[in-house]
């Protein structure tokens, strides 16, 4: 229960301004996944506050994989959250977003997963969680790095994210493709202004978020979703 108290505690900083304490109605949001959505160092923040009428609530956690989310009890948080019903009974309409891939890379320990025989069936195995719990998911593709090599984005997730693909289409599930989408923007501007998409020094580098980074990003986040979901559109704010 404590790390229930404390995992809600932290995602509350994610909710629309002024929903904290009394959860806007209408459907909820939940975000896992790693640093590049998590609270601080990726966009998942800036995701919820470009929501209305939705209880967006971003568990997402540095460091974590497709393996460790689930090892270290962070997954039980979130079936218990799908699992609660709401007033007369009825479970709220939920949607979760699980985006994977960064540390699921080899040479973390306890951390990697083989991308051929480990990291889809991980993925799957969330998958079908959300739907016992009679949720709907996403999957989302993992965020591009932004190195470039000779003039070339060094896109070295993408394997992860058509391994994501396949598990999405095995399981006839949505995916968005935040790799493809994130490449490409990045690719367009080009080292120098990909730069300024991380965050401030001393803590640069080329994988977590700044506020531009995270404006940027949130907003693909956001147009995939509306694709996906259009329902999504009542709950959009124009001015996060």
């Amino acid at each position: 229960m404590k790390r229930l108290a404390a995992a809600l505690a932290i995602a509350l900083t994610g909710l629309p301004a002024g929903a904290q304490g009394q959860p806007p109605a209408g459907p909820r949001l939940i975000l896992v996944g790693d640093s590049t959505m998590a609270p601080r160092s990726g966009y998942g923040n800036a995701l919820c506050a470009r929501l209305q009428q939705v209880a967006c609530l971003n568990l997402a956690r540095g460091g974590r994989s497709s393996r460790s989310y689930r090892a270290e009890g962070l997954w039980n948080t979130v079936l218990t959250l799908l699992n609660e019903r709401g007033p007369g009974d009825v479970r709220q309409k939920t949607l979760v977003l699980i985006q994977f891939g960064h540390n699921d890379q080899p040479g973390k320990p306890g951390r990697s997963t083989d991308l051929a025989t480990e990291f889809g069936p991980n993925l799957a195995g969330y998958v079908n969680d959300v739907k016992a719990a009679g949720a709907e998911v996403v999957l989302v593709t993992p965020l591009t790095r932004r190195s470039f090599k000779g003039g070339e984005l060094d896109n070295d997730l993408r394997p992860w994210a058509e391994a994501t693909l396949r598990v999405g289409a095995e399981l006839g599930v949505p995916v968005l493709d935040l790799n493809a989408s994130s490449s490409e923007a990045v690719r367009a501007l080009g080292q120098p202004a990909a730069d300024t998409l991380a965050e401030a020094p001393p803590r640069f580098d080329r994988t977590h978020l700044g506020p531009k980074g995270a404006a940027l990003f949130s907003q693909l986040v956001m147009d995939g979703l509306l694709k996906l979901k259009p329902e999504l559109a009542t709950a959009r704010t124009l001015d996060p």
